[in-house]
């Protein structure tokens, strides 16, 4: 055996105390246990529960719990990315009677990136398009995108899913519908006879989002569970901001940010519906701009707590 392939098992022993070796000669080769999830007999689902003893069931939710899972990197932005975006997104989703499973939703769309763009021009964490952004009550310009404001976003999103929920009458069909849109997921139930997503024959894509939702959930609630370690200490945290209203136009945001005490920058970390360095605005219409008071933006003065979705 050579030095670098013995150097390879040391640090595979030291690292997990068992490595797994096969090979002959010179050519052996060192691998980390890979561990498959366990797969419950059943679930909750928007207050719902879903029996997955029937075959195809448990092997669609068990495909997105491990590809979850070992997609290491997204998954723990998503765990420290929810500490600090959840608090905002819960109470819209309550005050609007909408399941705060509807919150995995969301992950599965973005994981949770204020700024995801997709290749179908779908922008924000619930990856509105344009079209519908603008239908359910969102502006979309060059200048202003609120599909990048979180509070308006959400409650676009929670308009979209009740006129779901009073079309369908069950949750999994809404979350299918956000994927494919209403007139697909509408066509296809009755031209195959069922009242569920999950009885449909779907392309791929639609066919996996409700049980990604699903999985998310199972994940996110107990990461732990799955081999996920995160201090509190790790966790993303909110930024306390006040509200300043503008109702005019805008010269010069970068001017307008300096003046309040911090960088342009930063105020569009903090509004991501600002889209240019000027606002017309002859409109009037009022915008509620976040501006991080003094020293929030310091993690020591942060609030340490830890959300829980509840």
């Amino acid at each position: 055996m050579n030095k670098y392939i013995s150097s390879i098992i040391a640090a595979a022993v030291i690292a997990t105390g068992t490595p797994c070796i096969y090979g002959q000669n010179d050519r052996s080769q060192v691998f980390t246990a890979v561990v498959n999830p366990v797969i419950p007999q059943k679930t909750e689902l928007c207050g719902r529960t879903v029996d997955l003893t029937r075959a195809d069931m448990y092997e669609r939710l068990d495909r997105e719990l491990t590809s979850i899972i070992y997609t290491h990197g997204n998954t723990l932005l998503a765990l420290k990315r929810a500490n600090k975006y959840f608090p905002v997104m819960a109470p819209i989703l309550k005050a609007n009677n909408i399941p705060l499973d509807f919150l995995y939703l969301a992950v599965v769309e973005s994981t949770l990136n204020q700024r995801a763009y997709s290749g179908a021009k779908a922008a924000g964490i619930w990856q509105f398009i344009a079209s519908t952004a603008k239908q359910y009550g969102l502006e979309v310009s060059d200048e202003v995108d609120e599909r990048y404001n979180l509070e308006k976003a959400t409650a676009a999103a929670c308009r979209y899913f009740k006129k779901a929920y009073q079309k369908y009458g069950n949750w999994e069909s809404v979350m299918a519908s956000y994927n494919a849109g209403m007139s697909r997921i509408s066509t296809e139930l009755d031209k195959q006879y069922v009242n569920s997503a999950f009885d449909l024959y779907l392309v791929d894509e639609t066919s996996r989002y409700p049980f990604r939702v699903m999985a998310q959930k199972l994940l996110m609630e107990n990461p732990e569970a799955y081999g996920y370690k995160i201090s509190a200490d790790q966790l993303y945290r909110p930024v306390d901001c006040d509200i300043i209203s503008v109702s005019g136009p805008v010269e010069d945001w970068p001017a307008w940010a300096k003046q309040h005490g911090i960088t342009f920058a930063q105020l569009r970390e903090e509004n991501p519906w600002i889209r240019a360095k000027t606002l017309t605005n002859k409109a009037g219409k009022t915008y509620k701009v976040r501006v991080p008071k003094k020293g929030a933006l310091i993690r020591d003065n942060q609030p340490k707590t830890v959300f829980k979705v509840k």
